[in-house]
């Protein structure tokens, strides 16, 4: 399923699916998609809009971001929701 933080929020509540939205990232949401032996439900990211963000939103240079972004966003473990960044 495609859509915005809005769009994605919606289907999941009509088809009581439980998924963890990435803070701060919306524009880079790409969608959900199912996920591993479970067929987890879990949001998918655009990783290079999410390094984007960081330099806008943020001032960051790009190195700055990607190194933030590798240990803050990708290394956070938040259990079996954890968004997927592609």
């Amino acid at each position: 399923m495609r859509g915005n933080r809005q769009e994605v929020s919606e289907y999941c509540d009509e088809n009581e699916i439980e998924i963890l939205l990435a803070d701060g990232y919306d524009d880079a949401l790409i969608g959900i998609t199912e996920y591993g032996p479970g067929r987890e439900q879990l949001a998918v990211y655009d990783r290079d809009k999410c390094i984007e963000i960081l330099m806008t939103r943020d001032g960051m240079s790009d190195e700055e971001a990607v190194e933030f972004f590798e240990f803050n966003t990708i290394g956070s473990w938040v259990g079996d929701k954890t968004p997927l960044f592609i």
